[in-house]
């Protein structure tokens, strides 16, 4: 019994101390756990990248068509005007919403090697929202881009085959035994 009085005195000393050092101004909110995990994980949200959380297959695929164009240097004035084109044709929207998707997928992608070196991550938060007929389609109009001024060049080459090896189903192989 002794032992359990002796336990609530110093809980008792420990709070009263609090509230006095709270009422003389001193700050003790970094002892509470709950608060400092509610921190880091704002802190962890605000720093990432917003282009790795796009979960919306259609944002995801003019990203990657805004990628795709990048890579062969600066955007040119066709390329851009030719994006909007599918944008306002394929996805159907008016002329002011497909400027700004190419101005967001501009202001996503600074550099298109953060989205070629990091695909798989890239298209983790989208990628189980294609449908299959989706995912047929983003490749076309991304192979489209690729070959909107002739030929494309080996990093666009590249970064076809990778989009490619995404989007196509992965084969299960059933066995009996």
């Amino acid at each position: 019994m002794h032992i359990i009085l002796g336990a609530l005195g110093l809980i008792i000393t420990i709070l009263i101390l609090f509230r006095r050092l709270s009422d003389a101004g001193i700050d003790i909110g970094w002892l509470d756990p709950f608060k400092a995990h509610r921190r880091y994980k704002w802190r962890k949200a605000y720093h990432a990248n917003p282009l790795f959380d796009i979960d919306d297959p259609m944002k995801a695929t003019a990203c990657l068509m805004y990628t795709i164009a990048k890579c062969s240097g600066d955007i040119s004035k066709e390329e851009k005007s030719y994006i909007i084109s599918i944008f306002k044709e394929t996805f159907k929207l008016p002329d002011k919403e497909a400027t700004e998707l190419l101005s967001n997928c501009s202001f996503y992608i600074k550099d298109e090697n953060q989205v070629k070196d990091n695909l798989e991550k890239f298209m983790k938060a989208s990628i189980e929202n294609f449908a299959d007929e989706q995912k047929e389609a983003a490749f076309s109009l991304i192979e489209k881009v690729a070959f909107c001024e002739g030929n494309p060049n080996e990093k666009q080459s590249e970064l076809l085959a990778e989009i490619k090896a995404i989007f196509t189903p992965k084969k299960e192989t059933f066995r009996k035994w």
